[in-house]
Order: C-alpha cells, then sequence, then structure tokens
C-alpha cells in the first residue's frame, strides 16, 4: 500500500523500574542477576560524603561482587570532567556493569562512561552534530543502573548524555538508544536530603520536561523516515503523552509541599515517580525551546551562585535555567497547539480556568514558580538586555531541541522571548 509522506511510525522505549523505599539495598541483587563481577559505581564528592553510594556499594559487597568507586562526578559534566571519569574507567579494565548514584549529572557521566569503556574512540566521535561525528556504539554496552538521588533530571529513563564544551561554551551530548540505563532503581529516602532550592529546581526541571514533551511537534509532523534515520526524540506521541499527563498532575499535587516540607516521605515519593514519568515522556518526544534557551543561560553564567547548592564556582542550576523562559516560551508556542496548552495549563491548575487561553499555562507556570522560589527571570541571574543576543547565539545552536518545537523559532523569535523573560513578574 502507498505510504503518506509524513511519518506513521514512532518508537517508545524505557528501562525496567524498580520501585519504593528501600529499593536501594537491592542493588546487588540485580547485578548478580546480570552476573556482574566487576562493577563501577559513579557518583560525585557530595552524595559521597551524605552516604548513599556507600549504601549501594554495601549492597554490591553483600552479594560478593567487587567494585570501585569513582567519585570525580563534575556537577553539569564537561567535556573535560567526562573525558577524566572515562580515563579513570579505561585504567581499571573491563567492568561488567556501571552503577549511577545521583543526580543527572552522575547519570549522564556514567552513560558516556559506558560507551567509552566499551568502544574505541573519543568523545567528540559520538557528540552529536555539528560539534561531533555522532557515530553509534559498534559493541554493546554493558549494564548500566541508575540510581536518582534528586527528583527531576529522569536521566535514568533516557538514552541521552548532555554535557558542556568548554573551548565552544556550547552545551550538547550524545543521543543513541544504546545509552538508556537497563535498569532504574526508585528510591525516595535518597531525596530526603535535598534542600528545598534544590527541590524547587529540580522539580522545574521534570515540570519542563513535562510540558515540553506534551507540546512538542507531533511525530506525523516529519517527513517519513527509514528505520536507521530515526532519532531518539520522534516527537509528541500517545504513550509519552500519558505519562507526562502523570507528571504533571503529580507536580500539582506535591511540589509545593516539596519544596516547603521535605520531611513528607510520601510528596518525595510521589516527586520521584513524576520525574521518572516525565523522563519516559520526554525521553522519547523530547523537549524544546525552554530547554534550547537553558544551555546557555548556564553555559554562560558569570557571578549567579544558587543557594542550597554546594561548590564555589558560578551556577545557574539547570531547572532554573529551563524554567527562566518557560512562560514566554509556551505564549510562542501557544497557536501551535492552543488545546495542549489549555490541557497542560488545566492539569496543572486548574484556578486558571478563568484566564484567557493564550496565558493560561504561563500563569500557572509563574504562580508555581512565585511559590517555589524560583528566580523572575534571568535578570536574576545576571544577564541584562545586552545579553540577548549572546544568549540567542547559543539557543540557536540546539537545533537538535528547536527541531521539537511545534512553532519553529527563529534568531528573532528568541530575542523576543528572552526579551521577555528578564523577568517573568
Amino acid at each position: 500500500m502507498p505510504y503518506p509522506a509524513h511519518d506513521t511510525v514512532f518508537t517508545w522505549a524505557a528501562p525496567a523500574l524498580k520501585v519504593g523505599l528501600g529499593a536501594l539495598e537491592e542493588t546487588g541483587y540485580e547485578l548478580r542477576l546480570r552476573k556482574a563481577r566487576r562493577v563501577l559505581l559513579i557518583t560525585d564528592q557530595t552524595l559521597r560524603r551524605l552516604g548513599w553510594p556507600d549504601r549501594v556499594a554495601a549492597s554490591i559487597a553483600a552479594r560478593g561482587i567487587d567494585y570501585t568507586i569513582y567519585d570525580g562526578v563534575h556537577i553539569e559534566p564537561t567535556d573535560a570532567s567526562i573525558n577524566e571519569a572515562v580515563a579513570f574507567a579505561r585504567s581499571g579494565g573491563l567492568w561488567d556493569a556501571f552503577v549511577a548514584v545521583g543526580g543527572g549529572s552522575a547519570m549522564d557521566t556514567a552513560k558516556a562512561v559506558n560507551l567509552l569503556a566499551t568502544n574505541a574512540g573519543e568523545l567528540a566521535d559520538y557528540l552529536n552534530r555539528p560539534v561531533g561525528r555522532a557515530l553509534s556504539p559498534t559493541t554493546p554496552l554493558r549494564p548500566l543502573i541508575a540510581i536518582p538521588t534528586t527528583a527531576g533530571t529522569g536521566a535514568e529513563c533516557t538514552a541521552l548524555s548532555i554535557l558542556d564544551v568548554l573551548d565552544l561554551k556550547v552545551k550538547t551530548g550524545i543521543s543513541h538508544p544504546a545509552l538508556r540505563p537497563e535498569l532504574a532503581i526508585i528510591d525516595p529516602q535518597v531525596t530526603m536530603t535535598m534542600p528545598p532550592e534544590v527541590t524547587a529546581a529540580c522539580g522545574m526541571d521534570v515540570l519542563c520536561h513535562a510540558l515540553e514533551s506534551f507540546t512538542a511537534r507531533p511525530y506525523t509532523a516529519v517527513a517519513r523516515k527509514a528505520p536507521e534515520e530515526r532519532v531518539v526524540y520522534c516527537g509528541a506521541n500517545p504513550i509519552s503523552d500519558i505519562w507526562t499527563e502523570h507528571a504533571i498532575t503529580a507536580l500539582r499535587r506535591s511540589l509545593r509541599t516539596a519544596v516547603h516540607d521535605g520531611d513528607d516521605l510520601a510528596v518525595r515519593a510521589d516527586m520521584m515517580l513524576a520525574a521518572t514519568y516525565a523522563g519516559m515522556g520526554f525521553g522519547n518526544a523530547g523537549v524544546h525551546i525552554p530547554h534550547a534557551n537553558a544551555y546557555p543561560i548556564a553555559g554562560r553564567v558569570r557571578d549567579y551562585r544558587a543557594a542550597g547548592y554546594a561548590g564555589t564556582e558560578p551556577l545557574v542550576p539547570h531547572g532554573q535555567a529551563v524554567s527562566l523562559t518557560a512562560p514566554a516560551a509556551f505564549r510562542f508556542t501557544f497557536d501551535s497547539a492552543p488545546e495542549r496548552h489549555v490541557r497542560a495549563a488545566l492539569l496543572l491548575d486548574p484556578s486558571v480556568e478563568s484566564i484567557p487561553d493564550a496565558e493560561k499555562l504561563s500563569v500557572a507556570l509563574i504562580r508555581l514558580m512565585r511559590d517555589i522560589g524560583i528566580p523572575a527571570g534571568i535578570g536574576a541571574v545576571g544577564y541584562t538586555a545586552a545579553d540577548i543576543d549572546d544568549l540567542v547565539d547559543g539557543a540557536m545552536r540546539q537545533q537538535r531541541l528547536l527541531a521539537q518545537a511545534p512553532r519553529q523559532p527563529g534568531a528573532t523569535d528568541l530575542a523576543a522571548i528572552f526579551a521577555a523573560s528578564i523577568s517573568n513578574w
């Protein structure tokens, strides 16, 4: 039969999940099922001090499995930090499996380490074009178990590893189905030590994942592709929609409480599930303008240092960066899919029913951002109107993300979005 010119096929994938209080204590059992004998556990020094990686390591040792801990993960990974981790892994010989304990930085580092410890070549060989060569691995990767410690990135569900390329001052990554973890262990107890500011930023990352993937261009909006040409981000689709709607609903229910009463275990568990739901959505459908804008906001920071985050380096946390232009971005995309924007707004905040449709989602976002202490706009993290051209330049380099927008923005459109985001209220 003749096929239409647009694509009629979408792909959807997710890791196996193990969810619940105490689930991380079963890591060793899961590795034993996978016949692992030598395991590299990848984490960061802050988490090491909190003790979670060592609890996971104790579970591994209890099953008679040899392990090594690498705790050199850099928050917001760079090509330099990834290369250091890869060098460590390669110097240790062959590993049967990898375990990531941490937020998106640890999980994305572990994905890149898994790739480069099992395949020849250098990091640049696998980075997305045009920064890298976008090669595919030729050797199967080892099992990767992801144990998220923040309710935010959803990286436990995705086939992406995101990093900053320092010399180019650009954020890019590796995108390939082989990177997706084999198993995600979701244990809410690990988020109980998150400060309110970190909880808020991570929650906004979850929300933007869900909203962007729910409003992404549909998978049928692209030209028909051969199987080997399909990318990981295939566009909004019926299965991703289910998970993103669940994520938005959970965030409405729990994010404010998680920020203001972090000792509520049930709310922390709800937030962990929301992050995973959103990861299962955007890890297939994709994200768009707010994430494209976030990369230069975070990557070109000068002096801003976010409260609640360890370290002395200037930092706009990813969850803050993605949220700062989201209200203006969704005003821009509204006309492309009004019904989806309205649906998302009412799931997030039913009280916006009386607001004009084109403003519903932006108003719902701003109310939430104010309630949980997110900066008021890009001006609050150090940017002025004089920086807009530079920010637009950085966002325009993220064509892989911008391509998923339901309405394609040009440089002038992005400049208007940044200008409207200097202060959201």
